[in-house]
């Protein structure tokens, strides 16, 4: 029988985790849509385990807010606050009901895959490697949308996720999520597995 992780509590400003939370909802909805349309069961899994941390982070949330109430009005004011997480985690089930499909092995519809696949922007998926042009550069600066038609939208370094990465400097072994158009992100795949020299 498996044991149940307590989570541990943490004084953490609430605009600072919700700010974590709402980062965390996007990047597992993108990776759940991957996920389901490519059939990747990493990514997939990768899905479950930002759940796991969602649900850690609306436990954290839940008691900062019931800790900061001490009147009636604090806690009428709070109760917003409170309803966003709550709102922000329904999202995060949503990403992971979808990941739960891939694991379970339901695929996508081919109809519904081949209308995924006519739409303007991808999601696509893959990891630096050393001697990428890709590596050292931060991504503002190699203005991705404009030069190919896609960008890096999240970063996982280790076991964290780095969301809107636009600072990061980029490393190899760095795992990334990445929109754009197919052919875009074609060029940015060989450019990070060090298969050409320059992205023109």
């Amino acid at each position: 029988m498996s044991r149940i992780k307590k989570t541990s509590y943490k004084a953490v400003p609430v605009r600072e985790t919700l700010i974590e939370m709402k980062d965390l909802s996007e990047i597992m909805i993108d990776l759940a849509y991957s996920a389901a349309i490519m059939d990747n069961v990493a990514l997939a899994e990768e899905v479950t385990v930002l759940e796991k941390r969602m649900d850690d982070l609306v436990y954290i949330l839940n008691m900062n807010l019931m800790l900061a109430a001490r009147t009636n009005r604090d806690a009428e004011a709070l109760a917003g606050v409170q309803r966003v997480g709550a709102l922000t985690n329904v999202i995060s089930d949503a990403a992971g009901d979808i990941a739960a499909l891939v694991l379970r092995g339901i695929k996508v519809h081919p109809v519904a895959r081949e209308v995924f696949e006519r739409t303007e922007e991808n999601l696509e998926h893959g990891t630096l490697v050393e001697g990428s042009i890709l590596v050292g550069k931060c991504v503002d600066d190699l203005h991705l949308a404009r030069r190919i038609g896609a960008d890096i939208i999240a970063i996982k370094r280790g076991e964290h996720w780095l969301v809107n990465p636009g600072k990061e400097i980029l490393m190899d072994e760095d795992v990334f999520v990445a929109r754009g158009t197919q052919e875009g992100l074609a060029v940015l795949l060989k450019a990070a597995r060090g298969e050409v020299d320059t992205l023109e």
